[in-house]
């Protein structure tokens, strides 16, 4: 007869480790196995150089906000970030999380553009942000001389007689090292009682007559085929959630399809350029890139060692993870989602475009779109770093550029598919699964998840008094600028 577990997680990732983390704490006599695919977790997109580390808040990001009078999307990001920071904070003091340097560091989040056009729209969203509590400390100038004591980098041999330029600044922007967090979280988890099944892929998901689901997998170095069943399971497998989901056979997941991206960085550890600049400096996107193009000059910080990356510079696969299959793109093919996916490609001329001039970009073309941040960079100084890949949801005939939770109606089975803004607001978006999977517990949880997120179920923004306490709370905890 086959075990079977309360939880399985499948996907060695943040969402995963998010979950488990939750449901370990809410529900400790609940039973949890885990399978990764691969030898550990954390080595797709959660990985500390597969993606840029942002905490994303929207402080810098202006694709959260194309509309610098309406700061709705902006704010609700925001809120969520400080959701996960809350919930991590609780995770530390609970002795969960190692000290919180190993995982997160402050790093001023500035915004910086150039050209009458851009520099007017950052002073507008300036002026829309300033007045919002969660933002209130948001500082903006055109100075050059002020600019460049927040980051001297993109101020040197740059000459404001060849264009207007200007810049904003959070200091209470912060790097996040998601892959040291997941692999904190997931120890914790193990030590707590939970199955973690490393090497083993899920092959199979069936639905059973007595409701629960039979999960096949087998080892993928010499290892026999096996199944277990499971209450609940959760597919946070990137990519491959879609591939998971499909076989299923949930029709929830009918109509969608996923496209993949890939990307690369310019890498320096050079100390002399490294100590010169401690900031995640973003910028407007080119025109037809995906939002996870934006370009932005990052101050990274690796298991303490702090090094900048630029970039990304898209790229394209047709694998769903970087260590997927180049079969995938064309395995998740269904009658359902042809049509979507065909009209997907038919309207997105743009981004089309965008990927061949990307993919024809040399070393020396992509130290170029680093000139423009940093005008003093040298090819020599910058070594060319992979990426890890992004699926985008592809629904309704449209290519979205967000998450989305795909749950099976009877709640006993749900994936996340899409990336940005991803690892940064898993906590909100675990939330959310946890009120449409157990809605029959998730009353009887609210206390525990109070304790964990004091804010939860309400808003900050809306009450500023509460938002300085719950932001200087979390930056003493987590030791980062408030």
């Amino acid at each position: 007869m086959s075990e079977t577990y309360d939880v399985v997680l499948i996907g060695g990732g943040v969402m995963s480790a998010t979950l488990g983390t939750f449901l370990q704490q809410l529900q400790p006599d609940w039973k949890i196995a885990v399978f990764e695919r691969l030898g550990e977790v954390a080595e797709e997109s959660s990985n500390a150089w597969n993606n840029a580390g942002t905490g994303h808040s929207a402080l810098c990001e202006l694709n959260y906000m194309p509309d610098p009078t309406d700061p709705a999307k902006a704010i609700a990001i925001n809120e969520q970030f400080q959701q996960s920071r809350q919930f991590w904070t609780s995770l530390v003091e609970a002795g969960v999380l190692d000290e919180p340097q190993t995982f997160i560091n402050s790093a001023p989040h500035m915004t910086f553009v150039r050209g009458e056009k851009d520099v007017a729209y950052l002073k507008h969203r300036y002026e829309t942000l300033k007045q919002q509590p969660l933002f209130e400390t948001i500082e903006y100038s055109e100075d050059s001389r002020v600019i460049n004591q927040w980051a001297p980098l993109l101020m040197d041999k740059r000459r404001k007689a060849d264009e207007p330029f200007a810049a904003t600044r959070v200091v209470g922007g912060t790097d996040v090292d998601f892959g040291a967090l997941t692999r904190q979280l997931f120890a914790a988890l193990d030590k707590s009682g939970a199955d973690l099944l490393r090497d083993t892929e899920v092959r199979d998901l069936a639905k059973q007559k007595d409701g629960t689901w039979r999960v096949d997998f087998r080892r993928r170095i010499g290892g026999a085929p096996g199944h277990i069943n499971a209450r609940f399971v959760f597919v946070g497998a990137g990519g491959w959630a879609i591939k998971l989901l499909q076989k299923a056979g949930i029709p929830e997941i009918k109509g969608f399809g996923v496209f993949p991206l890939g990307g690369q960085w310019l890498k320096t550890s050079d100390p002399a350029i490294v100590a010169r600049h401690k900031a995640k400096v973003y910028s407007q996107a080119a025109i037809g890139a995906p939002p996870m193009s934006v370009p932005h000059l990052d101050t990274r910080v690796v298991n303490g060692e702090a090094s900048l990356l630029f970039g990304p510079f898209a790229t394209f696969s047709p694998k769903f993870l970087k260590k997927g299959s180049p079969a995938d793109i064309v395995a998740q093919v269904r009658p359902s989602n042809i049509g979507s996916m065909l009209k997907v490609a038919a309207t997105n001329v743009d981004l089309v475009k965008y990927l061949i001039s990307e993919l024809l970009k040399s070393h020396k073309r992509k130290v170029d779109s680093l000139r423009e941040f940093m005008p003093t960079a040298e090819a020599g100084d910058w070594e060319l770093l992979q990426a890890g890949q992004r699926a985008q949801v592809m629904k309704g005939g449209k290519l979205q550029f967000g998450t989305e939770v795909v749950a099976a109606a009877d709640g006993t089975i749900a994936g996340l598919l899409g990336a940005s803004p991803g690892a940064s607001t898993a906590v909100s978006i675990m939330l959310g699964l946890l009120k449409d999977c157990f809605p029959e517990r998730i009353e009887g949880w609210a206390p525990k998840l109070t304790e964990l997120i004091p804010s939860y179920g309400t808003t900050l923004n809306d009450k500023p008094e509460r938002a300085r306490e719950v932001l200087a709370r979390t930056a003493d905890a987590l030791h980062i600028s408030v």
